[in-house]
């Protein structure tokens, strides 16, 4: 029986529960929510354990992914940031570990749904916001006027600095979302061809299929990058006003 290429995306539940008439069911998503957050901590519990001065490769790995993610805090945020970085490496290593997970076959990818996406977003939006206005109160709102600017200009420059402000959390989540839906989505489809073409036609898409399988590892590991690094840049926005 044929499939569609959206059936990778379908939330199914595994342990079904009912509380009153809403559905609490846990589900193949929250399974790869739950595997993403206990490969960060297996990672990081077994890769310091032995903190060995000639480093094993499990170290090298979560060595070098707490030293991406320390340079990245500290080059755009500075030293105010260090305080958030263990929330950053967090988001950072649940988006990566959430991306990559949704590339072994038959896995799921809770990075492709909006939903997640967006929540994430939005949840940084608020915070990063409510961390502006704890720190300059009311004189956060001059994030909306570029300073220098004439005063006869904020009719204009306001309206569309508030617009980009609040198109954070979707421009945020939609570039993760997109990103690893269309990727999965290529792939799904690339692969239905190789078994119909026969033996020496599916070669051309098989050869496709593990090139855009290697691309789109790449673009787990990017995404993960891209999603944490804007978080940095407004999370600086917020600490510093630029």
């Amino acid at each position: 029986m044929a499939t569609s290429p959206l059936d990778q995306f379908e939330v199914t539940p595994i342990l079904p529960i009912q509380v009153g008439g809403l559905d609490l069911s846990y589900t193949n998503s929250a399974l790869f929510m739950t595997l993403a957050v206990a490969g960060t901590v297996a990672l990081l519990t077994f890769g310091v354990r032995r903190r060995s001065l000639v480093p094993t490769r499990l170290q090298s790995v979560a060595e070098m992914l707490y030293e991406v993610v320390a340079n990245m805090v500290r080059d755009n945020v500075g030293s105010g940031g260090r305080q958030y970085f263990p929330f950053i490496f967090s988001l950072f290593m649940f988006i990566l570990f959430g991306n990559l997970l949704g590339m072994i076959p038959g896995g799921f990818t809770f990075t492709s749904h909006i939903i997640v996406t967006f929540t994430l977003a939005f949840f940084i939006f608020v915070a990063v916001t409510i961390i502006g206005f704890w720190k300059h109160g009311l004189g956060y709102f001059g994030m909306f006027f570029p300073h220098g600017a004439p005063a006869w200009t904020a009719i204009i420059l306001v309206p569309i600095e508030v617009v980009s402000y609040l198109s954070r959390p979707v421009s945020l989540s939609v570039r993760l979302f997109a990103n690893m839906t269309v990727g999965h989505l290529m792939l799904k489809v690339i692969g239905g061809f190789i078994l119909p073409m026969g033996l020496i036609g599916g070669l051309l898409p098989l050869g496709g299929l593990v090139a855009i399988t290697a691309l789109e590892f790449l673009i787990a590991v990017i995404q993960a990058y891209v999603f944490t690094i804007l978080t940095c840049i407004y999370l600086n926005d917020a600490l510093h006003m630029h």
